[in-house]
């Protein structure tokens, strides 16, 4: 028999490699734009929150099953992050960063109110079939199926990134021209196509994040995006903006500081654990700013 204390500590890493995991794949999608871009999409987190939802609604719509409902919101949530890249972001390139950044927080904003407008503000429910909602019990420390699906497909995820990118064509086009922009205009990369990519594949799994959210809370509203988004792009930050190995690392690391929060600290403590994610980062920026794994720029 594992004693109470040791069962909290087992069952608060659990959580915290279930939370991280969600923030991971969102602060991937941070750093994978502002490595080609040098752009801050505040808008990240509401593709994360628009991938509940266009889950949610091709459930109801189609009455399809679960995984063919999944990969379908998945893809309209890749297909959404090419239609902002273009809409919003293409027309403006080559302008001061500070217009980039205004227009992000606009799209932010005429995503959340467009869902309000069209779908309503109520939360909805997400509906999950019955093995997700099962566990293992390991003494007193529950493991759910959706813990170790979360897990498991954030794992699966990186994988298929990193071989993408490092093994395809349009992948090694992206990292060249995180590189270098100018460069790669000059070697025929077409930069365009390469920067559409990025911002697809950040959207797809921001979708693929929000959904595992959904998953795991079961209520979500156009407004689920917004904390989770500031986290992410916290976690981005404390790893290293641009680096995608820092951002699974900042991910991961606040996942595990919201958990010590929680087992260390008096219970009238819980409640602002987020005020300790934000004094991390104060921390992180004053100690090594360019982030765990960033590079100081020359």
């Amino acid at each position: 028999m594992m004693s109470t204390q040791l069962s909290t500590i087992l069952q608060q890493i659990v959580n915290a490699l279930t939370i991280g995991s969600i923030y991971a794949l969102l602060a991937i999608g941070f750093s994978m734009v502002y490595g080609v871009l040098r752009l801050i999409n505040f808008a990240h987190g509401d593709v994360f929150m628009l991938g509940a939802y266009f889950a949610f609604l091709v459930f109801q719509a189609l009455e399809s099953k679960f995984l063919t409902g999944i990969l379908l919101a998945v893809v309209l949530t890749g297909i959404t992050g090419l239609i902002i890249e273009r809409a919003a972001f293409r027309p403006m390139r080559g302008a001061p960063e500070g217009n980039l950044f205004i227009s992000s927080l606009a799209v932010s904003m005429l995503i959340q109110n467009g869902v309000i407008m069209i779908l309503g503000p109520q939360p909805q429910s997400f509906l999950i079939p019955g093995f997700l909602g099962k566990s293992i019990n390991i003494g007193d420390v529950v493991i759910t199926n959706i813990a170790i699906t979360i897990f498991v497909v954030t794992i699966i995820l990186l994988i298929i990134l990193v071989l993408f990118l490092t093994r395809t064509k349009l992948g090694i086009s992206m990292r060249a021209t995180a590189s270098n922009l100018d460069a790669c205009h000059l070697m025929g990369i077409n930069v365009n196509i390469a920067i559409a990519v990025a911002f697809g594949v950040s959207s797809l799994i921001a979708g693929v994040g929000g959904i595992l959210w959904a998953t795991r809370y079961t209520i979500f509203n156009p407004f689920t995006g917004a904390v989770p988004g500031i986290k992410a792009f916290i976690g981005a930050l404390i790893g290293g903006i641009g680096s995608l190995q820092g951002a699974v690392i900042g991910g991961y690391l606040l996942g595990m500081l919201e958990v010590l929060v929680v087992i260390l600290l008096p219970p009238e403590f819980a409640g602002y654990r987020d005020v300790f994610v934000f004094l991390m980062l104060i921390v992180t920026l004053l100690v090594r700013p360019q982030g765990i794994m960033g590079k100081t720029e020359k």
